[in-house]
């Protein structure tokens, strides 16, 4: 807390604030969005577990959990309800490794890494400006 800009009871009515403004049914919504998307995520492990990989290349199944997490982002977004961060970065970085490994590049996954969290760090500015990132219950 730096004491030149607040002092210590502005810093508790925000908090005060936050919590009032919490709405309890963005937070039913985004825990049964959550629950569903863990529903969609077991789903999708059992199936990798059951089938050979001769049948269902390992790079479909990278995309698809990173579509059930990017899906969970979108769903939030138009509900009013703030995104993660942290599924969007590991849904982008799931489809791009699991298109990658399809089109027969593998061990580059570090670098795509890279290169998203530069992405991500060059757009967060922009991200903060919207408030399009967050903690659910702050929506």
């Amino acid at each position: 807390m730096n004491n030149l800009t607040s002092n210590p009871g502005d810093e508790k009515m925000a908090r005060a604030e936050v919590r009032a403004s919490v709405d309890p049914q963005k937070i039913a919504l985004n825990k049964n969005m959550e629950t569903a998307a863990w529903g969609c995520f077991l789903i999708l492990l059992g199936g990798f577990m059951f089938v050979p990989d001769t049948i269902v290349k390992g790079g479909i199944w990278s995309i698809g959990v990173g579509l059930i997490l990017l899906g969970l982002n979108v769903a939030r977004y138009f509900n009013g309800i703030r995104m993660s961060g942290f599924t969007s970065f590991l849904g982008i970085i799931s489809i791009l490794g699991g298109g990658l490994e399809l089109a027969g590049m593998k061990g580059i996954d570090g670098a795509v890494f890279l290169i998203v969290l530069g992405a991500y760090l060059v757009l967060k500015p922009y991200f903060d400006k919207r408030n399009l990132f967050g903690k659910a219950e702050e929506s």
